[in-house]
């Protein structure tokens, strides 16, 4: 059995954590199940966590200090002067965290809640136990401060994800849904598949009580004493006494509230055992094996209603082809040069406009027509709204077919690019990273393959300055970082290199 994880106190069932003993309620009540927080607390363990990391061959630990030292920085420069220069490094980062005399101590800024959201998602991703810790550490914050949040709730939803507490995170990701009204990062699909799996998986819990009813002897627990146990019986080929003690540990972790990873390994394990015990033949145990597979199979990728999606045709690189040659084609940015500006209607006339990812509709400036939508898979901006075709970029085969089976809306496009169109600048160009180390922008993959088919007389850019004048895109996006994994300095100069006529608003490579 998988050592289940540390995990962190939870209320009781119908505890709110912000009712004091007594009774009364706290004045920073927060939501049920946040832990009320205050920054100068949440900043101080930012820069103690900080003096912990060291130098190191792990990439994600390096990328989170940067973070860490970027947020303690912004509260750093809003705080009194600079601590003597006997304190240096972290130690000088949490007396300037703890002193706090420019305004309220719990004073959120948008600048600081931004480094602290960055902090938080970077912590996320290194996966550690002290580093999960942290990220709820800072969504507690956050949402203490700000208890609607959208990136707040979604930053604590994530978090209790990593660590298997389904419950805690559907209710998080619910929070978040009622807050936004662009699902851009697929959270719908993923709270129902997380319910379907949750459904399979009692569905299989209960099979294997009705299967053994010995094992409600054992399910007390506790629960990784009892495994231990079961699994050291069964090793001594006592299988008659082995199963009610392994069933009633499983019984133990759901009834402990265990991770679901933890539950997940532990039936997996319990699995092997029982079709190794029956010569490999598995017959009699097909009902619990295809219940295992569906909770594991929506928890990854979730339900889908329609698997044909509206009928949407799947078109080669050939087929695209086809589709562009002979047509002028505008390519649109998401820069405040096009939301400043007022083309609308000349962008309109273009036979095909093409935009990009989190792109945002203003007639006047922007135009009103979609004919190409170009993203990148790992979010579901405009994904919903209506196109001709939709070019889905991604370097991972297997991540990009989750996606598309999780973020694709029926109806919303007729025409869809296969995997000869999921990346082109490498897969069709065959452009490796000794030639374009960074990683290509969906706009640059999208010019790239366009320039690369040459079938257009017409093919003018509008409004790219490579984010100079800053971002222009659906609210819901703006939160999101521009990105430092792109190179856009090479990305302008390639653009230029092949430039026919440039104005303020207009690059013409045609």
């Amino acid at each position: 059995m998988t050592k289940a994880r540390n995990r962190w106190p939870r209320p009781r069932d119908g505890e709110n954590p912000a009712t004091a003993p007594d009774g009364h309620v706290s004045p920073h009540a927060s939501p049920v199940g946040i832990t009320p927080t205050g920054l100068d607390e949440c900043l101080r363990a930012c820069a103690v966590h900080s003096g912990k990391l060291v130098a190191g061959l792990d990439r994600r630990r390096t990328e989170l200090a940067e973070r860490l030292r970027q947020l303690l920085a912004v509260q750093a420069m809003a705080q009194a002067p600079a601590p003597a220069p006997s304190a240096s490094g972290a130690t000088a980062l949490i007396r300037r965290a703890a002193k706090g005399t420019a305004g309220p101590a719990d004073t959120l800024g948008a600048e600081l809640l931004d480094a602290l959201l960055a902090v938080g998602s970077k912590a996320l991703e290194c996966g550690y136990d002290d580093e999960l810790r942290l990220a709820l550490l800072i969504s507690d914050t956050v949402l203490t401060l700000r208890r609607n949040s959208r990136a707040g709730w979604r930053l604590r939803a994530r978090t209790l994800e990593a660590v298997g507490d389904e419950a805690a995170t559907v209710e998080a990701y619910e929070r978040y849904l009622a807050l936004t009204d662009d699902d851009g990062f697929g959270v719908a699909p993923k709270i129902a598949g997380m319910r379907e799996g949750g459904r399979r998986q009692d569905e299989l819990l209960r099979l294997l009580e009705r299967q053994c009813p010995g094992a409600a002897a054992y399910s007390a627990g506790p629960a990784t004493d009892v495994w231990a146990e079961g699994l050291a019986l069964h090793a001594r080929g006592n299988r008659e006494e082995a199963e009610p003690r392994l069933v009633g540990a499983l019984l133990a972790m759901e009834h402990d509230g265990s991770p679901v990873q933890d539950i997940q390994a532990a039936v997996s394990q319990y699995l092997d055992l029982r079709v190794t015990a029956n010569g490999g033949e598995a017959a009699e145990l097909s009902e619990l094996i295809t219940l295992y597979a569906e909770q594991r199979r929506n928890r990854m990728r979730g339900p889908v209603a329609d698997p044909t999606f509206g009928g949407v045709d799947w078109i080669t690189l050939g087929e695209f082809r086809n589709q562009i040659a002979g047509r002028s084609i505008c390519l649109i940015a998401n820069s405040q040069r096009v939301g400043r500006g007022s083309l609308g209607a000349e962008i309109d006339a273009y036979d095909l406009v093409v935009r990009f990812n989190s792109y945002r509709i203003d007639a006047a400036a922007t135009g009103s027509r979609t004919d190409i939508h170009a993203t990148i898979h790992k979010h579901g901006f405009n994904w919903d709204r209506p196109v001709t075709t939709r070019l889905v970029f991604g370097g991972v085969s297997g991540d990009w077919k989750h996606s598309l089976r999780n973020r694709l809306v029926p109806g919303a496009q007729k025409y869809l690019g296969d995997e000869s169109l999921r990346w082109p600048l490498r897969n069709v160009g065959r452009v490796g990273t000794d030639v374009w180390s960074s990683i290509p922008t969906s706009g640059f993959n999208m010019l790239w393959l366009l320039d690369f088919l040459d079938v257009s007389p017409t093919l003018d850019l509008i409004g790219f300055d490579f984010y100079e004048s800053g971002a222009y895109r659906l609210q819901e996006a703006m939160r999101m970082p521009i990105t430092s994994v792109h190179e856009y300095t090479s990305e302008k100069a390639w653009v230029m290199e092949r430039a026919q006529s440039v104005s303020d608003m207009r690059i013409s490579l045609r």
